[in-house]
């Protein structure tokens, strides 16, 4: 097997039907693997599984609300149940609330953390015993820029995002026995509809990201196929409990 071939694999995407989620299901499906595309928005997923069915792929629909236990362990059955077998799972559903935190109500907060972080300890968990009986798996959890950088008008969102570092290097570490990598992605500012609100609420933004980014540009929701099949494949069975930037050198920017 190539180190980058994902034929025969099966990925679930959670918010899969658009923006990173479905830049990362493109490139996993470039590769080969089966997708299965899970959202709120029925109809949306529809679209996106339509679009990947077009790589000659298997695809199936999930409706999901990551905020639910229930939903997302049913999530993960109904994924093997469409599609054979779970070999790889993207955590990627998020949400945020932009509010200075003085600002910020206990259930905005505690919604934001509900759909950001505690979601992909909940699937992450439902997905462990499918992923040790089939001898190992690969983790995939969407972290941020402000998983290590500081924003006023986010700190919920800042919150979760920390912890999905932490919570993926836990995993990392418990699971590493069992085949199964866990792995952080990092995005910088990407073009997507959660960004374009951004650049409404907050001031400047547009401006700032564009000067603080070396690549001057934005990323693009298909910056992140290339690191999804990366991480989904074999040419990561050694790499676990790390995170990866894609923020064309935001990061590293003075």
């Amino acid at each position: 097997m190539s180190l980058f071939d994902l034929k025969g694999r099966v990925a679930l995407v959670t918010g899969g039907n658009g923006g990173i989620g479905l830049g990362m299901a493109r490139g996993m499906a470039e590769a080969g693997a089966a997708i299965a595309v899970a959202g709120r928005n029925g109809k949306k997923s529809e679209a996106a599984a339509a679009e990947l069915a077009k790589l000659g792929v298997k695809t199936a629909v999930l409706e999901v609300d990551v905020a639910s236990e229930a939903s997302c362990r049913r999530m993960i059955d109904d994924t093997v149940k469409q599609l054979g077998r779970l070999d790889i799972l993207v955590n990627n559903a998020g949400i945020n609330i932009r509010k200075a935190p003085d600002a910020l109500a206990l259930e905005e907060w505690k919604q934001v953390i509900d759909v950001n972080l505690t979601s992909a300890f909940i699937c992450s968990h439902a997905a462990y015993p499918r992923m040790k009986a089939a001898g190992g798996g690969k983790i995939i959890n969407i972290g941020s820029m402000l998983s290590i950088f500081g924003a006023s008008f986010a700190p919920a969102y800042g919150a979760s995002k920390g912890g999905i570092v932490q919570l993926t290097k836990a995993l990392a570490v418990a699971w590493a026995k069992d085949n199964i990598q866990v792995n952080a992605v990092l995005p910088g500012w990407i073009d997507t509809d959660l960004t374009k609100k951004a650049r409404e609420e907050v001031s400047g933004l547009n401006a700032m990201v564009l000067m603080r980014t070396p690549a001057k540009r934005w990323g693009k929701p298909e910056d992140h196929a290339g690191v999804a099949v990366f991480l989904a494949g074999k040419a990561s069975d050694f790499v676990t409990g790390t995170f990866i930037p894609v923020d064309g050198g935001y990061s590293v920017q003075v």
